[in-house]
């Protein structure tokens, strides 16, 4: 199996050129509603996360608990989309939560800002100011929303394999031009590679879950690591024995075969949600 990421600047022809790429390859379409579904499959209300969609959160957005589980959630529906294999996302941090995975080819798409305004008038029928506006606050937005969910630059051309101006390129040329990079780049092997990375990080995700939202052991800032079916569990909390319940609820998650921690105990050690 392999996956496309495609990430965008508004009215760079992002969804179309999506949409042409998975008829041609025959793959799944993975946007922001076939993402909330999966969130809504979890149990979570997801209109609850609109202010973290694709953006920067405010001030307070940023203190509350809600951000760290609009973050897990979206995760956890990007590994489990891409667990089924086959699939070309478009945007929701996609290209960076699969960053160096075999078999995901990432793609940017970009156009000049005056043909980019064009497009949004004839979009939300409105003027060149209000054009205007609407494309550089969508540029603001998902640059920070990189930034502060990934610590990334968005716009950076070195984060993708390939970056195409779609100023004057339709997107049925965009779709054949990424499939001919799709041929050169994916192959047997880098399919069987792509499924064995997948599965590991959607395993280091359910035990991510496990630990936080079923047994709600307070390790904070708590992460994963798995290769080989070796689980390293990383984050700080204060005492031995919450370091010890990890490590027995790590053991319960399927798929585990061992289970290392290189939690911090730091005493007294307090974090606001």
């Amino acid at each position: 199996m392999a996956i496309v990421t495609i990430s965008r600047e508004l009215a760079a022809l992002g969804d179309e050129t999506a949409h042409e790429l998975a008829k041609i390859l025959d793959y799944r379409f993975v946007d922001k509603y076939a993402l909330e579904e999966r969130i809504k499959g979890y149990g979570v209300e997801s209109h609850k996360f609109e202010k973290y969609d694709e953006k920067k959160p405010s001030f307070w957005a940023s203190l509350s608990q809600d951000r760290d589980d609009y973050l897990h959630y979206l995760k956890t529906a990007v590994l489990t989309e891409a667990g089924e294999g086959n699939c070309v996302f478009i945007g929701r941090g996609a290209s960076v939560m699969l960053k160096n995975v075999p078999g995901v080819l990432s793609v940017f798409l970009v156009a000049p800002i005056d043909i980019r305004i064009e497009r949004v008038k004839s979009y939300f029928h409105c003027d060149d100011r209000r054009g205007r506006q609407i494309a550089e606050q969508s540029d603001h937005d998902r640059i920070g929303f990189h930034r502060y969910f990934f610590d990334t630059d968005w716009k950076d051309p070195g984060n993708y394999h390939l970056s195409l101006n779609t100023g004057h390129l339709h997107p049925v040329v965009c779709a054949e031009i990424i499939k001919h990079l799709w041929e050169q780049s994916i192959n047997e092997e880098t399919e069987a590679r792509n499924e064995a990375r997948i599965r590991e990080l959607i395993l280091g995700q359910l035990v991510k879950h496990h630990l936080l939202y079923e047994k709600e052991i307070p390790i904070h800032f708590l992460e994963t690591s798995v290769s080989s079916g070796k689980v390293l569990i990383y984050g700080v909390t204060n005492s031995q024995s919450l370091v010890e319940a990890a490590l027995a609820a790590t053991r319960e998650v399927p798929g585990v075969e061992n289970v290392q921690s290189e939690i911090q105990v730091v005493q007294e050690y307090n974090v606001m949600p």
